[in-house]
């Protein structure tokens, strides 16, 4: 493990950077596999990730050198199973804090974790929580943004880059630590009790909340308006007068134009 200067109490305190490797998530559980100590806050930072994987294995694709991949450890024991979605409002909000001076209020986050700029993805999260004895004993969050690339192949859809959107290069390095540094700031309030600040400032800066949709599930496409996720993580839309929940992958949104 390499230690590095990072303000934080201990989010990126030890940061290992890899030349290349398949997925950062990977990486990190391998070495949890073999019962090595990884001290929280481990952070595992690629500079070139090959296979990439998004929510429900979904490839997520990066640009050797132009992409930020990274995978962080964290243990959050002290959260109930049924809370583990409030572990993902608390890093949405850390991305969302450490963005939003460069990017302004165009961006959101679209349930459940993916970061979104106006109506194009500029990054995404996959969180993979390994559960012992009831508890979270470790949380595997990976975590790929988009940052110096000007190029994305066909069959990545509505993609957006940092530079793309501020036409300058930016330091990966630098973004890295101001990320690490506001997902401790959130995660350490939900580690004081907090998730009810947590739901409610992640409720304010989901994309299309509260905004009539269009949204297609179960092979019916219909107009309806997000009034918040619940405690299970399950998307709420309203149809008509009707609340309906959805499961990750049991809607989709017909983005608008």
């Amino acid at each position: 493990m390499q230690n590095n200067i990072f303000s934080g109490l201990f989010v990126g305190q030890n940061l290992v950077t890899l030349k290349e490797v398949d997925s950062t998530n990977t990486f990190l559980k391998n070495i949890l596999a073999k019962s090595e100590p990884v001290p929280e806050g481990t952070v595992i930072m690629a500079e070139d990730q090959v296979a990439g994987r998004g929510q429900q294995q979904n490839k997520w694709f990066s640009t050797k050198g132009e992409s930020l991949t990274f995978s962080l450890l964290l243990k959050p024991s002290f959260l109930p199973l049924n809370r583990q979605f409030e572990l993902t409002c608390a890093i949405s909000l850390g991305i969302y804090d450490a963005l939003l001076p460069l990017v302004g209020p165009s961006l959101k986050i679209k349930w459940p974790n993916d970061i979104y700029v106006g109506n194009q993805k500029l990054g995404g999260v996959l969180i993979e929580n390994q559960v012992q004895g009831g508890v979270i004993k470790n949380s595997i969050i990976g975590i790929g943004l988009n940052v110096n690339q000007t190029c994305f192949p066909d069959w990545v859809p509505n993609a957006i880059s940092l530079r793309q959107i501020l036409h300058t290069d930016y330091d990966l390095k630098a973004l890295l630590f101001e990320i690490c540094s506001r997902i401790e700031y959130w995660y350490l309030k939900l580690k004081d009790g907090n998730s009810s600040q947590i739901k409610a400032v992640y409720h304010q800066i989901l994309y299309w909340a509260n905004i009539p949709g269009k949204f297609k599930a179960h092979d019916t496409i219909f107009e309806g308006t997000i009034t918040g996720v619940n405690a299970n993580g399950q998307l709420e839309v309203t149809q008509n007068t009707t609340l309906k929940v959805y499961n990750l992958k049991e809607i989709e949104f017909l983005n608008k134009n």
